[in-house]
């Protein structure tokens, strides 16, 4: 099992005039995942078909690593949990190495024994990417709400395949992807990018009832400072948390600002 104790902290809440934005800094990637993880497991505790709306991608891997540890220390806590993917590269084959459900079936829902009955995700493949997104939206709505909504930080603030605009689609959708999502990691090296995203919009993600964002290394410590400054923009997808009361931000010291680290 996980290390429940009180881990120490640094927190921004109402208070101090950071809004509902609690900032946790660790000393190290590794102490951010097993933060991330305890906060997982003590929700999971109190409610064992918890759903948990997942991210592909290298800042949780961590993360996963210590819940799947957990999970063959103690199946029985992870039985009934159920997972929905956040987002889809699209026009990816289905099985691509570089789609998002792969890197989860590899890193989470086959570590968890997570089968079909138990998880809602995207096919990168789809005929109908519009039609994909309505069968994601009538899941959502059938198995919801979510409950932990695990959140990576974009480069350029985006959340899941949310990218900056001056409006929004609230619910589940296809999105234009922006320059700098298809520069991302999951994708170095493909000679075709990915045409479009599939992804849950800003509305359904603030419906969760708990958001954990977290957030590692220097390249993201500009754009988390952008967030830290209680501003809601459309040119900052990250910045619409602020209107949500329950969001919790886990990242390490590398991503946080001299600032915020004291």
């Amino acid at each position: 099992m996980g290390n429940l104790r009180p881990e120490p902290r640094r927190t921004m809440n109402p208070s101090n005039g950071r809004g509902a934005l609690d900032l946790r800094i660790a000393k190290n990637y590794r102490t951010m995942s097993r933060w991330a993880a305890d906060f997982i497991e003590t929700e999971l505790k109190s409610r064992l078909d918890l759903l948990f709306c997942v991210s592909a991608g290298a800042t949780p891997t961590g993360t996963y690593e210590h819940l799947a540890s957990r999970s063959r220390e103690t199946p029985a806590l992870f039985k009934k949990l159920r997972v929905l993917q956040i987002d889809e590269w699209g026009g990816l084959p289905l099985g691509h190495p570089a789609t998002c459900r792969t890197d989860l079936e590899k890193k989470l829902l086959t570590p968890l024994a997570i089968g079909s009955e138990r998880f809602g995700g995207f096919k990168s493949d789809a005929a109908d990417p519009q039609r994909d997104c309505e069968r994601i939206s009538r899941w959502l709505e059938a198995n919801g709400p979510i409950d932990i909504c695990l959140l990576g930080l974009g480069l350029n603030g985006h959340l899941a395949m949310n990218e900056p605009g001056d409006e929004f689609v609230p619910h589940v959708h296809v999105s234009t992807l922006a320059r700098t999502s298809l520069n991302h990691g999951m994708l170095k090296g493909l000679p075709k990018k990915p045409r479009y995203g599939l992804t849950l919009g800003l509305g359904d993600i603030l419906r969760s009832r708990r958001i954990l964002l977290v957030v590692s290394g220097q390249p993201k410590r500009a754009i988390l400072k952008r967030l830290l400054q209680m501003r809601v923009s459309g040119r900052l997808p990250a910045s619409f948390l602020w209107l949500h009361s329950d969001v919790t931000i886990i990242c390490d010291r590398d991503a946080a600002s001299a600032e915020d680290r004291g």
